[in-house]
């Protein structure tokens, strides 16, 4: 299987890969019906994960005012929160909403059974749980589907081959692909990106990126209650589990990454790192509370990712850029999406030398925007490849930290162990990927103590 060349000029790649899609643009277009065809240009979605995220992705889509769209089938492995979902976008989605009883589906195979409710070039939006996303996405671009799918994309090596073989076929078969990193498509960064590129900053020297706040998500979880098993435990607190989510590191930390790399304009060769656990607890699961990682470039710069989910801290959320000439901010601190550039380190109001618009549309409701534009006006879209690596670069800094090694990105993409393979065959009451041990508490990779099923 071929790996990935992160030495590479980006540039080089990005040639390449648009070569591959107009070659696959072409051939496509004799294979895949055209979603706007004479007698019905309804663009008909399915929802595969009907969580909070699920459902803003939805919503997202429905709102989109290109043409005519439907929401006509739902999948989860809960009932409860497959109709808590269910009614919340009846109210949002209105006439956009068409999803009666018979095409809700609850269970490990409900996937299958709402995107056959599709036609080739409609959409399937995937927001389980990352460890699923690999085998839902294969089922779409078997059956001709486009797709949305949620970060991060992979959690370990081996799914980010498959998911990056995957990738390539969905590129053969025209279809058009969204990755849930929906910064990618923030106008301020985007602009940002264009004054980079440009020299604005000169050579880039430094990128520094922060997301320090209290417990999120599911990511800290408490011992399983009696009522309900290991494996649906595990699935509905995924955050808790590095096979269904890479942690909350892979899951959280990826959008820091991704848009610093995006500044970059690469994907770092190496990472190494410190994390632990202080605040623990009650909590049984696998995530560190803190980690601090220094990736490097293959010119040697460095992207230095500090992370923290302890209450009663300082927070930060924010992103910034160093360069030979000046400093950016690419994500401020707080909230907003205003990207600024400074003429000098300090990012000093008096050292302002440029901003992007006070104005900023929503970036999740841009990412439904350009996808379906490109659905419907059959433009190259395919965000499957750029999601993987983006995954695989996340999990190369986390396992750096889990294991206290340097880890390369050569290192991650070949390594072997594959936290969950057995997915197609997970039942309600079947064994879990992951079991607890006598106190309740899960087993929690950490430096220097190698544990069964770390890597």
């Amino acid at each position: 299987m071929s790996q990935l060349s992160h030495r590479a000029a980006p540039r080089r790649d990005f040639l390449k890969n648009t070569g591959r899609i107009a070659a696959a643009s072409a051939l496509a277009a004799t294979l895949i019906p055209k979603v706007h065809a004479a007698e019905d240009n309804t663009i008909r979605v399915a929802l595969v994960g009907c969580g909070g995220r699920g459902t803003g992705a939805a919503a997202n889509a429905t709102a989109v005012n290109s043409g005519p769209l439907k929401l006509v089938a739902m999948a989860d492995v809960f009932q409860n929160r497959l109709d808590g979902s269910h009614g919340r976008l009846k109210k949002v989605c209105g006439r956009r909403f068409d999803v009666p009883r018979d095409r809700k589906f609850v269970g490990f195979d409900g996937y299958r059974q709402a995107i056959d409710c599709l036609r080739p070039g409609d959409v399937v939006i995937l927001a389980t749980p990352p460890a699923f996303r690999c085998l839902h996405f294969g089922y779409a671009v078997d059956k001709d589907i486009n797709v949305f799918m949620e970060k991060p994309t992979t959690v370990d090596g081996p799914t980010t081959r498959k998911m990056l073989a995957l990738a390539d076929r969905s590129l053969e078969k025209n279809l058009k692909v969204g990755v849930g990193l929906m910064w990618r498509h923030c106008d301020a960064r985007r602009a940002l990106v264009e004054q980079i590129r440009e020299g604005r900053l000169g050579e880039l020297l430094l990128l520094r990126t922060y997301r320090m706040h209290g417990p999120v998500g599911s990511a800290f979880t408490g011992v399983k209650p009696a009522d309900i098993s290991e494996v649906l435990y595990q699935i509905k607190r995924f955050h808790a589990f590095l096979w269904a989510s890479g942690g909350c590191y892979s899951d959280f930390l990826i959008h820091n990454i991704d848009e610093c790399c995006w500044m970059k304009d690469a994907w770092p060769v190496r990472a190494k790192a410190c994390g632990g656990r202080h605040f623990r607890g009650d909590y049984v699961d696998q995530n560190f509370d803190s980690y601090s990682v220094e990736y490097t470039f293959a010119d040697g710069t460095k992207l230095m990712m500090n992370g923290r989910t302890v209450p009663g801290c300082y927070d930060e959320f924010a992103s910034h850029a160093h360069g030979s000439k000046g400093s950016a901010t690419i994500r401020p601190y707080g909230r907003g999406s205003r990207c600024r550039i400074y003429k000098g380190h300090n990012a000093a109001k008096a050292d302002l030398v440029w901003a992007s618009p006070k104005s900023e549309p929503n970036p999740y409701q841009l990412e439904w925007d350009h996808l379906l534009d490109a659905i419907r006006q059959d433009r190259p879209f395919n965000e499957a490849r750029r999601g993987a690596e983006a995954s695989l670069v996340t999990s190369m800094g986390r396992m750096a930290a889990h294991t206290g090694q340097v880890i390369t990105y050569d290192q991650m993409l070949g390594c072997e162990h594959e936290f969950a393979p057995d997915l197609a065959k997970m039942t309600n009451d079947g064994p879990a990927p992951l079991q607890p041990e006598s106190d309740g508490r899960y087993p929690v990779p950490i430096p220097g103590v190698r544990k069964k099923r770390e890597y």
